[in-house]
C-alpha cells in the first residue's frame, strides 16, 4: 500500500521506535520518515509507506515550524532538560527585551551545531562520542531563520516559535537566545515540531501524492507506452523542454524525470 502520512510523533520515543508502532497499525513492512525528531521533541513526523518512501526529497517539506519552551539559566550539555547540571537564579527580564533579542535571529544566521546532534566526525555521530566522553568538535553551519516569535515569558522560561530552513537546531537557537540577553547558559524543557512546509497533522489521514510534490508537472506528448514500460524518452516530446525535475500524471502512477541534454528517470512508475 502505497501511502503518505502526517503523524504525531510523542515525546519520549525515538523516531524509529515511533515508526515501528505506525507499521504495526497500518500493517505495513516497508515505510520510512523524513526529518528526524528527537525523543525529547514532539510533533509532525512525515511517513511514507510503500513506494512513497522514494517521494521524501520531492516533497515540499520546507520551511518548518517549530515551538520552544527555554529555561533561561539551566546549563545542559544536550541543551535540553536531558542533563541539566546547574541553574542559575536569574533576575526578571523585560519582556520587550526577550521579544527583541528573538526576532535579532531572523535572518541568515551562523553558529555552532549542539555536540549532541546526529552530525557525523570521520562516520562517527557526534552524539556518540559526547556521551562517550570525547572531544566533540562542530563545524559551524548555516541556517534561515524566517519568523520568530514571542509566544509567551514567564521567567524564567521563554516559549517561542520560530520558521527556519532545513537542518535548523532549535536547541542551538535557545543558547543564543540566552547568550544574547546575556545569560551564559539556557536550555528547552520542550520542543515541538508544527509543520514541515505544507504538512500539519491531521489526524493522518492520507494525503494526495500529486498535492504534496514541490516540483513542476510536465506533460509527455508521446505515446504513453514509453513511459508506461520505462522506455527511452526524447526531450522534445515533452510539453516544457527546459532544464529541470518534473513530475508526470500517467493516470493510475507518476513517473518524475529530469530534463536536460536527454530525459533520465528519477523514478519511473510510483503507483497512486
Amino acid at each position: 500500500m502505497n501511502r503518505l502520512i502526517v503523524a504525531y510523533k510523542p515525546s519520549g520515543i525515538g523516531s524509529n521506535k515511533f515508526l515501528y508502532t505506525l507499521k504495526r497499525k497500518y500493517l505495513e513492512k516497508k515505510a520510512g520518515f523524513a526529518g528526524t525528531l528527537d525523543p525529547f521533541a514532539k510533533g509532525v513526523l512525515l511517513v511514507g509507506f510503500g513506494s512513497y518512501t522514494k517521494l521524501f526529497r520531492f516533497l515540499n517539506k520546507t520551511p518548518k515550524t517549530y515551538r520552544a519552551t527555554l529555561w533561561l539559566g539551566a546549563k545542559s550539555d544536550t541543551l535540553d532538560s536531558e542533563m541539566i547540571e546547574d541553574i542559575e537564579i536569574l533576575s526578571e527580564l523585560q519582556e520587550q527585551k526577550v521579544v527583541e533579542v528573538i526576532h535579532s535571529l531572523e535572518g541568515n544566521l551562523e553558529y555552532e551545531p549542539p555536540i549532541f546532534s546526529a552530525k557525523r566526525i570521520n562516520g562517527e555521530r557526534a552524539y556518540d562520542l559526547a556521551r562517550a566522553g570525547r572531544e566533540v568538535v562542530l563545524n559551524k553551519i548555516n541556517s534561515t531563520i524566517y519568523e520568530t516569535k514571542l509566544m509567551h515569558y514567564a521567567h524564567p522560561y521563554v516559549t517561542f516559535e520560530a520558521t527556519v530552513s532545513e537542518g535548523t537546531y532549535i536547541r542551538s537557537l535557545g543558547l543564543i537566545i540566552s547568550q544574547r540577553l546575556g545569560i551564559e547558559f539556557g536550555s528547552l524543557t520542550m520542543l515541538e515540531r508544527l509543520n514541515e512546509g505544507q504538512f500539519f497533522y491531521e489526524n493522518e489521514k492520507a494525503l494526495d501524492i500529486k498535492k504534496s510534490l514541490n516540483i513542476p508537472q510536465n506533460y509527455y506528448l508521446g505515446d504513453y507506452d514509453n513511459i508506461k514500460y520505462g522506455r527511452v524518452l526524447a526531450l522534445e516530446d515533452f510539453k516544457t523542454q527546459e532544464a529541470g525535475t518534473y513530475w508526470i500524471d500517467n493516470g493510475d502512477f507518476i513517473s518524475i524525470v529530469t530534463l536536460d541534454k536527454a530525459v533520465k528517470y528519477e523514478l519511473g512508475r510510483i503507483e497512486c
